[in-house]
């Protein structure tokens, strides 16, 4: 174990050192956010509430949403991918580690830094500048960083699957493309899954992505109260488990697969 806490400490440092593109990226998600507070506020107009949420709750809404993803997000399907065709996966696979597990730890370290460097100053700011809706309840931050880490492992687990599909496609870039716009759209980033049509909402129950972004954004904005929050993380908890089994069956196959296109 102290092998993969090493990665983590190491990964962390990597993006210290490189910090800067993160400062920066905190005023790009303001301006952001900044676009998606003033829309909803036009859209709401003189409206309390729209589907359950009032226009506080919405604004706050975006603000975690996006704040949210830069803990969970990750590129390790780009790096997998990239490994795979420079053949260095092929040194990776001998050392002695998990090279799967070897990836979420890095990817995890990743995230702590994105959390107390980005996500945490970024929110700061965003509050200081628009009229949010924040109430820190202990018992919601509680559930909410219980449900982040869950969007966290979900995330990543879906990138593991993307990334090994190199594997078997030699050049899976229009596909990881395609995973990135797929999430930002269902996960509940851009737009809470409550707004979409009831035959939408019906069909999304059976795939992971508003496990990523809408169930914590709506936690810590306290639109799921009580019986709701616990059904929520019981759903993240069940699709986490659930989503180690196709990335069983793709590494297995993936290692008898292998082909080093460089290196």
């Amino acid at each position: 174990m102290d092998k993969y806490i090493e990665m983590i400490r190491i990964r962390f440092l990597m993006m210290l050192a490189y910090r800067s593109n993160y400062y920066s990226g905190i005023i790009i998600y303001t301006i952001n956010i900044a676009a998606y507070y003033f829309l909803w506020t036009a859209i709401y107009g003189g409206k309390e509430s729209i589907q359950g949420l009032s226009v506080a709750q919405m604004t706050t809404y975006v603000a975690v949403a996006w704040m949210a993803r830069a803990f969970y997000f990750n590129n390790i399907d780009r790096e997998i991918a990239a490994e795979i065709k420079e053949g260095r996966v092929a040194v990776e696979l001998i050392r002695p580690y998990s090279y799967l597990g070897m990836k979420v730890m890095q990817g995890l370290g990743e995230g702590i830094f994105r959390l107390f460097f980005f996500s945490i100053p970024g929110m700061i700011l965003v509050v200081l500048l628009f009229s949010l809706s924040i109430k820190l309840n202990p018992y919601t931050l509680l559930y909410f960083f219980i449900s982040l880490l869950f969007s966290f492992i979900i995330n990543t687990q879906i990138n593991l699957m993307t990334g090994m599909m190199t594997f078997f496609l030699f050049n899976n870039d229009g596909i990881m493309y395609a995973k990135r716009v797929t999430i930002d759209l269902f996960s509940g980033l851009l737009l809470p899954i409550s707004f979409y049509p009831v035959w939408a909402q019906h069909i999304m129950v059976f795939f992971p992505f508003q496990a990523i972004s809408y169930i914590p954004s709506m936690i810590f904005t306290e639109g799921m109260q009580g019986r709701a929050i616990w059904n929520a993380i019981l759903f993240q908890a069940v699709w986490s488990v659930v989503l180690f089994i196709p990335i069983l069956i793709m590494w297995n196959m993936a290692k008898k697969r292998l082909v080093v296109q460089g290196g």
